[in-house]
């Protein structure tokens, strides 16, 4: 009989870091790695197990996966064709008897308080999908229910990625307001790494 497994995460993290001029996944964070850091608050959130998706630097990130318990390491052959070919690798990589897939980027550091609230409001309220907000705008992660699976797995770039699921009638999505705008922090330069760096501690700070 196979496992049942409530929640599991999709850690994206096979982009090249163009922007940054470094490996994203491998930016010092916290007192360890960005993809580390992002794997341990999604286990602790109350994922079951964690799917990370490599790409560019699947070499350089291999020795932090391997025998880690939880994690299954997918690696996308397409990912210099953009993050929809990363959602469906790590997608087709989820075990069955999944009830909830949190979909979170490794360059949006989350504290496991924030994941925890927002799958337990999504477990609790019973939507297809839930999301934090902050000051009326929408953040990370992304709690899709089980039944979205095969919708996530065929996402493109052409048709605006996971955006595209948001639009479908009736689609019963519910939003979890935050006092923080950690739930919004994305990193995507040099300048926005040393900024989150110096702020983190207290955006991250629970109860936001």
């Amino acid at each position: 009989m196979p496992a049942i497994y409530k929640a599991v995460g999709v850690l994206l993290a096979a982009g090249e870091s163009s922007r940054m001029g470094s490996p994203k996944p491998l930016l010092p964070w916290r007192g360890t790695t960005m993809v580390e850091y992002q794997m341990n608050s999604l286990l602790q959130g109350g994922c079951d197990q964690v799917v990370v998706v490599t790409g560019k630097y699947d070499a350089e990130m291999a020795p932090l996966l391997k025998d880690r318990s939880g994690i299954i390491r997918a690696y996308n052959p397409k990912f210099a064709e953009g993050k929809a070919t990363s959602v469906q690798a790590g997608v087709w990589e989820v075990p069955d008897g999944v009830h909830s897939i949190v979909l979170l980027a490794v360059d949006q550091p989350r504290p496991a308080w924030v994941i925890e609230r927002v799958l337990k409001v999504h477990t609790n309220f019973g939507a297809k999908i839930t999301s934090p907000g902050y000051d009326g705008h929408g953040g990370h992660p992304l709690v899709f229910d089980s039944s979205l699976r095969a919708q996530l797995a065929a996402v493109t770039e052409e048709g605006q990625g996971v955006r595209a699921i948001f639009k479908g009638a009736d689609l019963n999505h519910h939003r979890v307001e935050f006092e923080s705008p950690v739930v919004r922090l994305d990193i995507n330069t040099p300048e926005a790494y040393e900024k989150a760096l110096a702020n983190y501690a207290e955006l991250a700070r629970p109860g936001g």
